[in-house]
């Protein structure tokens, strides 16, 4: 069953690195309100009919429906109206049942039986454990670089079966106390079996079906009438790309667009209040951070890494590069989260003590790179401050601004100093992905056997209390020499139009209520 051992996580941690590319073309079209508003309290009995238009920074041309290649915030919002996943996490971090309707462990916490609910894909064919299988094998592909295949790591998919149609027995190379989270997993997306072609017809089970789609400028998806949580109250949902945050504040302030994904302070600060649009603020949900490559010069040294920690000040960053809307960070993610190691002290800015370490590693003078971009909010302005620290530190930082559309795939493997961010994921999913030797998303470079080990330990254990000591003494070592400097939480900021209703406003990014249109309504 749903194991209420999983049901307490906590609220504010933060999810996948999201990006932006260049300025793809508003593709502006179709009919943006409904017939009459809505009368009740709040936002009002939901009403039928309409269509949305969601304005996103996008990818480019190189665009994809195929929700397990998905990595910006608009791959991740595109899949969700179209697919389905096992799980997805609730607003506290929690793995909430989905296309899954229960999961229940063995006594050693190495079998997991799943059940699947009742559902259909768009062309009215079930959801089966064929297609779960199917599935979670694609992605686990070897010869592919899909991003969840690090977080079904611990399933042995050749071993796994269907024990009926609508249920799967996963069997797993060791216990594994969350498994419910790998169901959850970003981009874990439940397909149909021998499902390939996703970018002319893809075929879901999720509430919307595809209509048509045009990379780096827009996607058209029409309401599922049978879909197995009832149908969306829109009739339709248009995607539309728009990379700068200009272009999608005077989209959704002209009327072009009724929902602006994205929002830098400024702006929300500009607008909240006055009445023309609505700004939805979603507290310290995004992780902002510089990341360090552990694998090559100059943060091959941990003195080196040590100083960087040592020259940041946080609060001038957040206050700088977020204009206050955020918290300072530690050197951590998922602050607030369940298993975050709230215990070690707030690390202070002490250029002295950098200037020391940095002179021990031979370092004194050191000139680096920083890859930015405006692929963000906050990025540049963070950049430049940072920049200006360091040089009080007798660093010299050369800021280099690089391109929206490959950002990302640009500072995975290049480079030795980069801006970064992260949405919300539970903490173990973070390491999963990111931290581990052969974690798909390891933009640091992370890669320690024994701390591989430290994570297979935490995972095999059945008790919570052991199971949250070995996470801390894991981000303690990640405190004293990991490769992300973690400075801030930043506020996830959108806009709407005043007659968009239902929008969840308890949702960190890439959560399950997060760009959640099935539920919401034109008034």
């Amino acid at each position: 069953m749903h194991d209420e051992r999983f049901a307490g996580l906590r609220r504010r941690g933060f999810l996948a690195a999201t990006g932006a590319a260049s300025l793809g073309a508003l593709a502006l079209t179709g009919c943006g309100s409904s017939d009459s508003p809505a009368t009740s309290e709040g936002d009002g009995k939901p009403k039928r009919g309409g269509r949305l238009r969601a304005a996103f920074a996008g990818g480019g041309a190189s665009e994809t429906l195929d929700p397990h290649l998905a990595n910006l915030f608009v791959d991740a919002a595109r899949a969700k109206a179209l697919f389905d996943k096992l799980a997805d996490y609730g607003p506290d971090l929690a793995a909430e049942p989905r296309l899954a309707t229960k999961w229940e462990a063995n006594k050693t916490l190495d079998r997991w039986q799943v059940t699947l609910r009742e559902a259909t894909f768009h062309d009215g064919k079930p959801v089966t454990a064929a297609d779960v299988l199917y599935s979670y094998r694609r992605i686990a592909d070897p010869k592919q670089a899909f991003r969840a295949k690090a977080s079904l790591e611990p399933i042995d998919l050749d071993a796994s079966r269907a024990t009926g149609e609508r249920s799967v027995e996963f069997v797993l190379k060791r216990p594994t106390a969350e498994f419910p989270n790998v169901l959850a997993a970003f981009g874990a997306y439940i397909v149909p079996e021998n499902a390939s072609d996703f970018d002319k017809k893809p075929i879901g089970s999720g509430p919307f079906r595809f209509v048509s789609f045009a990379p780096g400028r827009s996607a058209v998806f029409r309401r599922y009438d049978d879909y197995w949580e009832g149908a969306p109250h829109l009739d339709e949902l248009e995607f539309v790309v728009a990379n700068e945050e200009s272009a999608r504040v005077n989209a959704l302030l002209g009327g072009q667009v009724e929902y602006a994904h994205e929002l830098n302070p400024t702006t929300a600060r500009a607008h909240e209040n006055q009445g023309q649009i609505e700004i939805v603020r979603l507290r310290n949900s995004a992780m902002q951070a510089f990341v360090m490559k552990t694998d090559r010069p100059p943060f091959d040294d941990k003195r080196v890494r040590q100083a960087f920690f040592l020259i940041a000040d946080r609060k001038e960053l957040v206050d700088g590069a977020l204009s206050g809307a955020g918290e300072i960070g530690n050197d951590l993610f998922g602050k607030g989260y369940e298993y975050y190691a709230d215990g070690l002290p707030q690390r202070e800015q002490d250029l002295d003590k950098a200037r020391a370490l940095l002179k021990q590693a031979g370092a004194d003078n050191l000139k680096v790179t920083l890859d930015t971009s405006a692929v963000a909010a906050g990025f540049t302005e963070a950049a430049s401050i940072f920049r200006d620290q360091a040089k009080k530190a007798g660093v010299t930082i050369e800021v280099k601004m690089g391109s929206k559309d490959s950002y990302w795939s640009d500072i995975l493997d290049s480079g030795t100093l980069a801006c970064y961010r992260s949405g919300a994921m539970p903490i173990e999913a973070h390491i999963s992905q990111r931290l581990l030797s052969d974690s798909t998303t390891n933009a640091t470079k992370w890669q320690h056997k024994d701390f591989d080990a430290l994570y297979q330990q935490a995972q095999s254990t059945r008790d919570k209390t052991e199971r949250a000591a070995v996470y801390e003494r894991m981000q303690r070592r990640l405190y004293t020499e990991g490769g992300f400097l973690v400075w801030g939480f930043a506020d996830w900021i959108l806009g709407t139009a005043r007659n968009v209703k239902g929008v969840e406003r308890d949702a960190p990014a890439n959560t399950l209520d997060w760009a959640r249109f099935d539920k919401v309504w034109l008034g």
